[in-house]
């Protein structure tokens, strides 16, 4: 997720207490789309203008056309749901009604973002007073004198995501992963090209931070190809948005889906698999999966989806492909319902490269200890013994 939010946050906190402020009785749960889809409205509205713009100056009366924009993979935004009509309207009481008729206009012309735009601005109990206040604070953005728009944007929606986390504790798993496990799994894996996976991809941290150490080593983000999955349909969409504030093209599914259930990729081979699975999960199904092609090395059992996971990743690793996940430490000694024989299998196979114990209390989710598992299909070093 972010990765300067700690020495440079004088923008995303104060866009942060602002939307506190609006926030009143809503559950932060709800809350998320209200604050992210204002974030996501104000980038696609500021790229779409500097191209307008752009477009204008050359005088060749290209400005509406929307091919223009698609091109460059920039959104189209239609007239009634540029920011310049919504910030006319911030302080009225209709300002609701025309951010979600906004959302509503933008998912109409852009494919890729159809059904996933909030469009609960006019709810009653969002007091419009205040939201029309977050507008003028995002109105203002460009006067922020921290880099581009898009930088400013994109810092802000992970900066609030990491404090919905904060906020959400236990829930938070569904959707964040702390910045310094995503930022260790991205640097030790070095995802310079190629297919990048991640089964359970909450909000798409992953793949945030994959875009970024790529531009970080002067690589060429075109040089990879993302995909990822998540069962839970608000978190699908935090995801999609994130990636398009970053440029990230990605296939994501066409819906949220369950990875065990209804697997978005199945003939996917990756070059990099990145995940966070859910700690410890039960009750995944495991009745309904016994003979799955996915368990190469034991059934998992029904009771822990840990194992689970970490094979359906093995399964859609290339030959050369690349794993780095969290487990929770228990699955290191675990011997209840065959893990000890499926890890034993594991490690005949010789794809463990290593696995890094992490100190307690990083995740909101939970304090207990975990361990990143780096694993190989094709290893530099071969285990002799195995």
């Amino acid at each position: 997720m972010a990765t300067n939010n700690t020495a440079d946050i004088g923008f995303e906190k104060q866009i942060w207490d602002a939307a506190c402020v609006l926030r009143g009785n809503i559950d932060a749960s709800e809350y998320k789309s209200v604050v992210l889809g204002l974030i996501f409205l104000k980038y696609i509205s500021d790229r779409f203008d500097e191209k307008y713009q752009a477009l204008v100056a050359e005088g060749d009366g290209f400005e509406e056309d929307v091919d223009e924009y698609i091109s460059e993979g920039i959104f189209f935004v239609p007239e009634n749901a540029r920011w310049s009509v919504i910030a006319s309207k911030a302080h009225t009481a209709e300002i609701g009604t025309v951010i979600d008729d906004a959302m509503r206009a933008i998912e109409k012309e852009n494919k890729r973002l159809k059904d996933i735009l909030p469009k609960n601005f006019a709810r009653p109990e969002l007091d419009k007073r205040r939201l029309g206040d977050v507008v003028d604070l995002f109105t203002n953005i460009k006067m922020v004198e921290a880099g581009s728009s898009r930088d400013i944007l994109g810092r802000t929606y992970e900066y609030c995501l990491s404090k919905f986390a904060e906020q959400e504790g236990k829930l938070a798993g569904e959707f964040y992963t702390p910045a310094c496990v995503v930022r260790t799994l991205v640097e030790v894996l070095q995802p310079y090209n190629g297919r990048v996976y991640d089964p359970c991809c909450g909000s798409g941290g992953m793949f945030v931070q994959s875009a970024k150490f790529i531009e970080n080593h002067a690589g060429n983000l075109s040089d990879i190809s993302v995909f990822g999955q998540d069962s839970n349909p608000t978190t699908w969409k935090m995801a999609q948005m994130n990636l398009a504030i970053r440029g990230i093209e990605a296939n994501l599914g066409s819906y949220n889906a369950d990875t065990f259930f209804n697997d978005c990729h199945p003939t996917l081979r990756a070059d990099y698999i990145m995940a966070n699975p859910p700690f410890n999960l039960s009750d995944w199904g495991a009745d309904k999966l016994k003979d799955d092609v996915r368990w190469q090395y034991g059934t998992p059992p029904a009771g822990n989806a840990n194992f689970a996971w970490l094979q359906h990743m093995v399964y859609h690793l290339a030959p050369n492909g690349k794993i780095g996940m969290v487990l929770a430490n228990g699955s290191l000694s675990s011997q209840s319902g065959g893990e000890g024989e499926i890890r034993k299998n594991i490690i005949n196979a010789d794809l463990v490269e290593c696995i890094v114990a992490m100190p307690t209390q990083l995740f909101y989710t939970t304090g207990i200890p975990v361990s990143l598992w780096f694993l190989s299909k094709n290893k530099a070093y071969r285990n002799p013994y195995t």
